[in-house]
């Protein structure tokens, strides 16, 4: 990224404003970064739980298998997930609230033994499904801002930075250099001043 610059005062001072501006930010930023980082692994810790233990729990009722094309699929169904947001280091992320379930009303007497059980278990089963997508969302959302943070991070501790500093230094020499020819300059016409005014003295 090229800094664009004029060789003034004016200029040299813009630099040295946006220079300090970033390089207050710069923490703030790093460790924004470093808050994403971690949070990014818990979720992602969190997700890979909930799938474990879904899959555990299949595994568990999977001697049930027969019985399964028994059960009645209207019996229960998810009506609604209830979502809340909350902000963990600037960005938002989902959180459960609630799953919001309508169960059918079916007879305790002709119904098999095994069917409450088997609600029960659906139930557990999409609350973890459900746990798992939210912290999967979660791990993504988060994941993306840490992204965009770490590009900010190198663009201004390797491009903006560099940049600045390099800018300033070159209006810095410049302006010493034109400082030096000034002088120079200055010299010489006192000196030739001098070399005149010693000419034009009448001899005595």
């Amino acid at each position: 990224m090229a800094i664009k610059f004029q060789y003034n005062k004016t200029s040299l001072g813009e630099l040295n404003k946006q220079l300090k501006i970033r390089k207050n930010a710069l923490p703030t930023i790093k460790s924004k970064e470093s808050a994403l980082r971690s949070e990014v692994k818990r979720a992602k810790d969190s997700a890979l739980a909930y799938r474990e233990e879904l899959d555990a729990l299949i595994a568990q009722y999977d001697y049930m298998v027969q019985l399964w094309g028994e059960f009645d699929c209207d019996l229960i169904r998810v009506v609604d997930v209830e979502l809340s947001s909350q902000k963990i280091a600037g960005v938002r992320i989902p959180m459960l609230d609630n799953i919001v379930y309508e169960e059918k009303a079916y007879d305790l007497f002709s119904a098999p033994v095994w069917l409450a059980e088997g609600i029960r278990v659906l139930k557990r089963m999409s609350h973890l499904g459900i746990l798992f997508e939210v912290y999967n969302q979660k791990m993504q959302l988060l994941d993306y801002a840490r992204r965009k943070t770490t590009q900010k991070v190198n663009l201004y501790e390797k491009v903006q930075i560099p940049g600045y500093e390099d800018a300033i230094r070159k209006i810095k020499r410049f302006m010493e250099d034109e400082e030096n020819l000034s002088k120079s300059a200055q010299k010489i016409v006192k000196t030739r001043q001098a070399q005149a005014a010693a000419m034009e003295e009448p001899n005595v």
